[in-house]
């Protein structure tokens, strides 16, 4: 049939994968070891590396960098098929993958994981993540070297997302400024809507933060939602406006709708708690692109493995399937020692968590996965883990020992 990919062998449990981010490759790789040859895995994105993101905030400040990977290998490894497209649209009635190319994978089962758009919140400000915010920041930082900038504001735009990278971008330009004993003359804030920072650890470790914060200078102005910022002035809603300030943001993820796969009025995709699309058999979504409010790597991934427990039991393999509960897991980086913060979640709320400077998990990584964190750690090496400044006297270990190659929780000390 014209369009139609080659079938693979009729005894293999024939699985498709949209998406070549943390939960399309940790789906794959979980497949792989849960139901072993039981599967086939045909993997859809247009991209040819995988990149490993997080570390983008540490670039300006000369203390970290992203990795690149190459999408070939990482598939070839795990056996999978690598297809250079994009998913267009869900054929639910003939099972089938329409790509914008045209061509029709069919599948037994479907994963979506195409993530978001991003979105600027802010026109003129510094937006994180992606190339123009690493640029825009290094910029930022030579411009108050130069006194030409005295005031830099750091907002958080929106509730829905990840907002740990802003207090990261925060903390490490109160150390850079510190580091050159600019720390007097330039007033740093943090504007959130949060009501203490990283409120979903909890409050006990939220408050270690903005002790952190306000040791290293910064002003936080919690529980406020921003409203606008042009002619440098933002505009909070309170009424309040603080002018004179450049602002750095976070980009705000937006749901884009895929032909055929129902949606939310925000374009985000409902699932149930094997992350099976609502409404939909054999079809399930992981990552940003649903409508769990939280939209980070180590979350994406935990779908990821839900979704792959459910499509391996499906297919044959010895597996019991559990539901998404989701742990939340964030590596904080300071510009010195970093630290470890982690906290079960669920729909209704979540609980009090951990906060240490000692590792949680293992690779203690950005990205918390079962299968791809070690994975890109042996890939990665000492990348894969930014170690402090060696000018500021810090010591912390970041040997990545090949004994404890496999993932693991650590209960802190």
């Amino acid at each position: 049939m014209p369009g139609m990919h080659n079938r693979p062998a009729a005894s293999s449990f024939r699985v498709v994968i949209a998406g070549g981010g943390v939960a399309g490759l940790e789906a794959m790789l979980a497949l792989r070891s849960l139901a072993e040859d039981r599967v086939s895995v045909d993997l859809i994105t247009p991209e040819s590396e995988f990149v490993y993101g997080p570390l983008a905030v540490a670039e300006p400040f000369g203390f970290g960098r992203r990795a690149h990977f190459e999408l070939e290998e990482l598939l070839r490894d795990a056996g999978a098929r690598h297809h250079r497209d994009a998913l267009a649209a869900v054929d639910a009635d003939e099972r089938l993958a329409r790509t914008r190319t045209g061509i029709a994978f069919p599948y037994d089962a479907l994963l979506v994981a195409t993530g978001t758009r991003q979105r600027d919140p802010f026109p003129d400000a510094i937006t994180f993540p992606g190339r123009a915010g690493v640029t825009g920041m290094g910029h930022l930082l030579a411009q108050i070297e130069r006194g030409e900038v005295r005031r830099v504001v750091f907002v958080q735009a929106s509730r829905i997302g990840w907002s740990l990278p802003l207090y990261e971008l925060a903390l490490m330009t109160a150390g850079h400024l510190e580091g050159r004993e600019l720390a007097g003359g330039v007033e740093l804030i943090v504007v959130t809507p949060e009501k203490v920072p990283l409120e979903l650890f909890g409050d006990r470790a939220g408050a270690a933060v903005r002790s952190r914060l306000e040791r290293s200078g910064i002003k936080v102005y919690a529980g406020v939602e921003p409203v606008e910022y042009s002619d440098g002035e933002l505009k909070l809603h309170s009424g309040e406006v603080i002018a004179g300030g450049r602002v750095v943001t976070l980009a705000v993820p937006d749901g884009h709708g895929i032909a055929g796969l129902p949606a939310d009025e925000e374009g985000f995709v409902e699932v149930d708690e094997r992350q099976r699309v609502t409404g939909m058999e054999n079809v399930y979504a992981a990552g940003d692109m649903t409508s769990f409010p939280v939209k980070q790597g180590g979350i994406a991934a935990q779908q990821a493995d839900t979704a792959a427990q459910a499509i391996a039991a499906a297919a044959g393999a010895p597996v019991t399937p559990v539901p998404f509960r989701p742990v939340l897991r964030g590596l904080l980086l300071t510009g010195g020692a970093p630290a470890y913060l982690r906290a079960p979640l669920s729909r209704a709320g979540h609980e009090q968590g951990d906060v240490t400077v000692e590792p949680l998990w293992w690779p203690p990584a950005k990205i918390a996965a079962k299968h791809l964190g070690p994975l890109l750690a042996l890939r990665a090496g000492d990348r894969a883990v930014p170690a402090p400044p060696a000018e500021r006297g810090i010591s912390v270990s970041r040997e990545l020992k090949p004994e404890l190659g496999e993932w693991k929780d650590l209960e802190p000390e």
